[in-house]
């Protein structure tokens, strides 16, 4: 089932400004807060030796930058949401979809490499592995997608033949080919399932109940 929606949907469902659990996603654990501390650090450095190779000149435009970008680690989350979120919200069509597992399977992922030694002093390469879960969604008419998401103990409940709902976004508007999905929704165990945290589940649940009313 597949059901148009106005465009100020999408805007509502999909914001402009990052949401808390859209900042939560790029915070995502202390490894990614100390690589932004580093980049704030790096580039307070770079803009402190401008300000002393240019001199007073400079040091209006250098106090604002060394703020602007010693705050990176905390405004840079929302940046990047934002930009993730825009690519979504500039599709001119967007549909509330139902439809249902076809297939769950469990994949690993590459998430980063490092390097270390082995007892012999040879340097050897160590590949951090992420467990995900692939959810493959379809309906009657054949449309047919995956949908990963990092696996978690609450995902051993996904069956096959279970309702899931989400959008589906397209610049066509008989939506003959669907350019994205985004994370879904399924009602029998309220779960989401999704690589990223799309939409304001608030909203979307209220829609869902709206069109529950009408379409039953």
């Amino acid at each position: 089932m597949l059901i148009p929606l106005r465009k100020e949907a999408l805007n509502d469902m999909i914001p402009a400004i990052a949401t808390g659990t859209q900042y939560a996603y790029y915070w995502a654990n202390l490894s990614t807060l100390l690589k932004n501390l580093f980049i704030s650090l790096i580039g307070v450095l770079i803009f402190l030796l401008l300000g002393a190779i240019f001199g007073e000149g400079f040091e209006g435009i250098s106090l604002i930058l060394i703020v602007t970008v010693g705050l990176y680690w905390l405004w840079g989350p929302v940046y990047w949401a934002s930009v993730r979120n825009g690519k979504y919200r500039r599709y001119q069509y967007v549909g509330f979809w139902r439809g249902r597992v076809l297939d769950v399977y469990i994949s690993e992922e590459v998430v980063n490499e490092s390097s270390a030694l082995d007892k012999l002093g040879k340097v050897i390469i160590v590949e951090n592995l992420q467990k995900k879960i692939n959810v493959e969604i379809g309906d009657k008419s054949g449309f047919r997608t995956t949908i990963s998401s990092p696996l978690q103990r609450i995902h051993k409940v996904i069956n096959r033949g279970q309702a899931v709902e989400g959008l589906l976004l397209s610049n066509d508007p008989d939506f003959m080919r669907i350019s994205k999905v985004t994370d879904i929704y399924i009602p029998r165990h309220k779960l989401w399932v999704g690589e990223y945290p799309y939409l304001r589940r608030d909203i979307f649940l209220d829609v869902r109940k709206q069109l529950a009313k009408i379409y039953g």
